[in-house]
């Protein structure tokens, strides 16, 4: 009756009928029906060629009808696809089924009616039904078999989502037990892997950017899982995917973007270190094809996780590095302005900026010197409407280290002036300064003050002296309204108050200052 049956969807399940009524009577391992003439073979045999049969009955659905009603035929075989899908389920079921009969019979025979059948539809739903009812080891063992099945496949078809659940499902394979992790060693799993999505995107020209980043993205995953002390690896992964992309220009697909922020996010999320990832040379390479707003996304990203795992950087280099990454909450990217961007969202991105300046230190003051001089470079460079954002932490973190350097009598570094307090608060007046231009008057005193204190605990009274005319002049000339006017003479009377460095003269002109201003102030 089955082979009597030309109609493609009674075909289909009149087969699907006997496959269920004899799924119990195959000749399996321990089956009643096991003998010497009936063997797992011919179970094997019967299963193999009734899914040949309903797999062809299946494909020829399409060509049944006018052309007008294609839709609606593909909608009908979508719906059928699990009649067809069984077979491969039985087949998972067969005890008898062992690794070398699936890589010798199994395997082949099905990738072979998958690539012969030509129609996009199957080969999609039949790979992935190969992918999820055969186990993990089986894959392992068998991957330059189906890897090699992928570019033949029709260039249409959806074979990044089909790759990516492979290589997912071969990811918590690694992750289920130690055990198993020299397996994927011993088959060179990445390589495999890595060449695999090569071919295929050689072979589907069209691809779009979405479906070559979601591939190395999922390969990326693979490798952190399987390989987690394998940075090369990561490395070449991002690399491969640099090359893919190269000239194809600003990702603007939000899609693709998804899937970049999901690559870059991968090793942050794995290592907890932002400093794993600053090793992986072609990770600033990978942001460069961010659109700005998805790159100040990512570069949030960065720093949550810097913030959440406590993570200090400790050299100058690595601080140059890192604002590499994030240049584009650093300063305007591609003459882009911040202008245009809500009030909030710039406060919440700078402010992040900010607390991330607090996280930098090292026990080195020369070091930390360094240090300090490379935020002072990118943070000018940030325009005015950043600073009164950057500035103060970065002015708080000197300070931090004139409080290390204090009470050392003689400089550690020789000739080396410039890790002294003197020379660092006058680093501080020129930081300091840079605010006059925006203006903010009231924060720029503030901050004179705190180094006018800081001053007094170095002895240095000069230095102390300096901020404090500094402070005056931003009084009488900037600040003008009352409330602020209130609030910056207290400040002023406060910290006045607490120095002890000053000698009577001095004292004496600063105190006079004060007592004129509250005098002669509207006030």
């Amino acid at each position: 009756m089955c082979r009597g049956i030309q109609h493609p969807v009674r075909g289909l399940f009149l087969r699907s009928y006997l496959s269920q009524v004899s799924r119990d009577k195959l000749p399996d391992i321990g089956s009643e029906y096991e003998g010497d003439a009936d063997t797992v073979t011919d179970a094997v045999e019967f299963v193999l060629q009734n899914f040949t049969e309903m797999n062809k009955l299946w494909v020829r659905m399409q060509h049944q009808g006018p052309a007008r009603e294609k839709e609606k035929r593909e909608k009908e075989r979508s719906e059928l696809r699990d009649l067809v899908g069984k077979n491969l389920h039985v087949l998972s079921q067969i005890e008898g089924v062992d690794l070398d009969m699936y890589k010798d019979a199994v395997l082949p025979r099905v990738l072979e009616q998958v690539v012969n059948c030509k129609d996009e539809l199957a080969q999609f739903y039949l790979m992935d039904c190969i992918i999820q009812v055969f186990p993990d080891e089986y894959h392992l063992q068998t991957l330059d078999v189906l890897l090699g099945a992928c570019p033949q496949l029709q260039p249409s078809v959806d074979i990044k989502t089909v790759l990516s659940q492979l290589m997912e499902r071969l990811s918590h394979y690694a992750a289920s037990s130690a055990e198993v992790l020299p397996e994927f060693l011993q088959v060179e799993a990445f390589a495999k892997l890595s060449n695999a999505i090569g071919r295929v995107i050689e072979a589907q020209p069209d691809m779009p950017t979405v479906g070559v980043v979601t591939l190395y993205s999922s390969l990326l995953t693979f490798t952190l899982h399987v390989h987690p002390d394998r940075l090369d690896y990561a490395d070449q992964v991002l690399g491969a995917c640099v090359k893919k992309l190269t000239g194809k220009g600003k990702i603007e697909d939000s899609k693709a973007t998804k899937q970049v922020v999901a690559l870059l996010s991968a090793p942050l999320e794995k290592y907890n270190d932002i400093m794993t990832a600053l090793k992986l040379s072609n990770y600033p390479r990978v942001l460069e094809y961010l659109d700005v707003p998805t790159n100040k996304v990512m570069a949030t990203v960065i720093i949550q996780s810097i913030m959440k795992n406590g993570t200090r950087i400790s050299t100058s280099d690595k601080v140059e590095a890192l604002f590499e990454l994030i240049k584009g909450l650093i300063k305007d990217c591609d003459g882009t302005s911040n202008d245009k961007l809500d009030e909030d969202d710039f406060k919440e991105e700078q402010n992040s900026v900010a607390r991330l300046i607090q996280m930098f230190y090292n026990d080195d003051p020369e070091e930390m010197l360094k240090i300090i001089e490379t935020v002072r470079k990118h943070i000018l460079a940030g325009g005015p409407k950043r600073l009164p954002f950057t500035v103060p932490p970065l002015v708080f973190c000197s300070l931090k280290l004139v409080r290390q350097l204090q009470g050392q009598e003689e400089n550690p570094f020789g000739d080396d002036a410039s890790t002294t307090p003197k020379k660092i608060f006058q680093l501080l007046n020129q930081i300091i300064e840079t605010l006059s231009g925006i203006p903010v008057p009231e924060l720029a005193l503030q901050l004179y003050l705190q180094c006018a204190e800081a001053a007094n605990d170095c002895e240095l009274e000069p230095v102390a002296y300096e901020f404090f005319t500094q402070a005056y002049i931003l009084y009488e000339e900037e600040i003008s309204d009352s409330r602020a006017q209130i609030t910056a003479i207290h400040l002023i009377i406060g910290t006045l108050q607490r120095m002890h460095i000053f000698g009577v003269e001095n004292r004496d002109t600063l105190t006079h200052k004060a007592t004129g201003v509250i005098i002669y102030s509207d006030i």
